[in-house]
């Protein structure tokens, strides 16, 4: 399993745009061929953080979701609403194990 956990800090007056973005990248995320998982959570203590937990049988699908029309309307939708930079880290998804 690919997972990518992205960490993303918008501006406060973009907040509930970017839910609502997000809403629809992530519907469309989940008919992927290869999502496992799509999840997208907003801070408690800080509306203005989110993170995406993105869970891909293998690392060409989570490439081929870049690729998607979906996440690049996403992504130039979201672009200006950033405060800083979102960033991802990659992991390898050990439990549960998955069966081919």
């Amino acid at each position: 399993m690919y997972v990518t956990i992205v960490y993303a800090t918008v501006k406060v007056d973009k907040t509930d745009a970017f839910k609502q973005a997000c809403k629809m990248n992530h519907e469309q995320s989940l008919r992927e061929p290869g999502n496992l998982r799509f999840d997208i959570l907003q801070s408690s203590d800080d509306p203005t953080h989110f993170v995406f937990y993105e869970a891909y049988r293998t690392q060409q699908d989570a490439a081929a979701h870049k690729q998607t029309a979906h996440y690049l309307a996403w992504r130039d939708t979201v672009a200006e609403w950033m405060a800083e930079p979102r960033h991802g880290v990659v992991y390898q998804g050990l439990y549960p194990m998955l069966t081919e």
